[in-house]
């Protein structure tokens, strides 16, 4: 009786073992109709692509990451578009697998102070309202407590991280302040605005290149690493994908930014500024170079991720009324040419977008020098979480 029951559950076992892997190679074989709009047709890849969120970019190990928080940040703008309980499950998902039972971050420390680690803090203010679970808050407290203590240059400027001292990198804004504005807002009054307006101050001050109007990645205000310029203390190269970071950044803080704040209508004027000088820069099709000042440049490419980023800021900035409406035509005419240039369909449907940018950065082991060279030579991929991201952000956007 004992070896019939003990035949009987391996029985039940391996049907249910062969019943989820047919059950996952037929989602992932199944032909995604054509009548899908471009959001759904790439988040729809995405999902069959990773079916955790963790596993984004082929990551191995779960891990507390930006790449994530961009992505499931997409994602749950297309949720509030379309009420589809799945993008929510799959932000949600995420969230559990990382926050554990306590409401800690599996291997975060906060003493590391990369500002990186905000950025996926976002997502636990819907999850939290949705959900009331106090572990969602707990985790929002503990990246609040990391920004109170977040090591800062000599003028206010909160440091990249822990090993990169005295720098402010472009991308940073985009991690910290769209969270510490919807918190501050939310919990505090907003008495932290003034020093939310003050990381853009510095960086239009000494970020902004005053030819191009464009921004550099990174700025070292000590002007000691051997990337930085003498006299400015800035990196030596403006990449398109910066852009992206910067001018996402503003129109996601304006979201939360009080319009009656006397700095409302600086962070504005910040975002028309850049919008000015990225139209004035992309190419004749409507898209942008990875070496966004210098079209001619050997070996320079049109670039995918930073494309779709100020497209999706355009086109946002124009909806909100942070810009005019005549750059939501511009977005529009890119986003077209962004599909022409860089997206194909799979055999299934799915969707490939082409010469994405690696991750760049400077400093560190072995030595980055972010010259021209060194991000043209920066092998581009298909697919890369930014490019996933930031076009799904474009075409929920746009209702594409």
């Amino acid at each position: 009786m004992l070896k019939s029951n003990f035949f009987k559950i391996n029985l039940i076992v391996f049907l249910l073992i062969i019943g989820n892997k047919t059950i996952a190679q037929t989602n992932k074989n199944t032909v995604l109709p054509d009548n899908l709009k471009w959001s759904e047709r790439t988040a729809l890849t995405i999902l069959n692509s990773y079916p955790k969120a963790s596993q984004i970019d082929g990551t191995k190990k779960p891990k507390w990451d930006y790449k994530m928080g961009l992505v499931l940040f997409a994602f749950e703008k297309l949720y509030q578009k379309t009420n589809d309980k799945k993008y929510l499950n799959y932000i949600k998902e995420y969230a559990d697998e990382l926050i554990d039972a306590d409401g800690n971050i599996t291997d975060y420390n906060i003493k590391d102070y990369n500002i990186d680690c905000v950025n996926p803090g976002k997502l636990l203010f819907n999850l939290y309202d949705e959900t009331k679970d106090n572990r969602y808050q707990k985790v929002i407290q503990q990246l609040r407590t990391q920004i109170e203590s977040q090591p800062r240059t000599a003028s206010g400027g909160f440091w990249h991280k822990q090993i990169y001292p005295n720098q402010m990198w472009i991308d940073g804004l985009y991690m910290a302040e769209p969270f510490y504005t919807q918190y501050t807002v939310k919990y505090e009054k907003g008495k932290a605005l003034d020093d939310i307006a003050k990381q853009f101050e510095l960086v239009h001050n000494h970020l902004v290149d005053q030819k191009t109007g464009l921004v550099y990645q990174a700025w070292d205000e000590s002007k000691e690493i051997a990337w930085a310029n003498p006299e400015t203390g800035t990196s030596p190269t403006i990449w398109g994908r910066g852009i992206g970071w910067y001018m996402m950044a503003l129109v996601e803080t304006l979201d939360y930014y009080p319009k009656t704040h006397t700095n409302y209508k600086k962070l504005a004027d910040y975002l028309n500024q850049i919008a000015k000088s990225a139209v004035e820069h992309k190419s004749a099709s409507g898209l942008w170079y990875q070496v966004a000042d210098q079209p001619d440049l050997k070996g320079n490419y049109l670039e995918s991720s930073s494309s779709a980023m100020i497209i999706y800021s355009l086109a946002k900035g124009a909806d909100k009324g942070y810009l005019s409406s005549g750059y939501k035509k511009i977005a529009q005419k890119s986003f077209d040419a962004f599909i022409e240039a860089f997206v194909k369909k799979d055999e299934n449907g799915e969707i490939i977008i082409s010469n994405v940018s690696s991750s760049v950065g400077l400093g560190g082991k072995p030595f980055r020098d972010g010259t021209n060279e060194y991000y043209t030579n920066s092998k581009a991929k298909d697919n890369s979480s930014p490019a996933l991201a930031a076009f799904l952000l474009s075409a929920t956007e746009l209702k594409k």
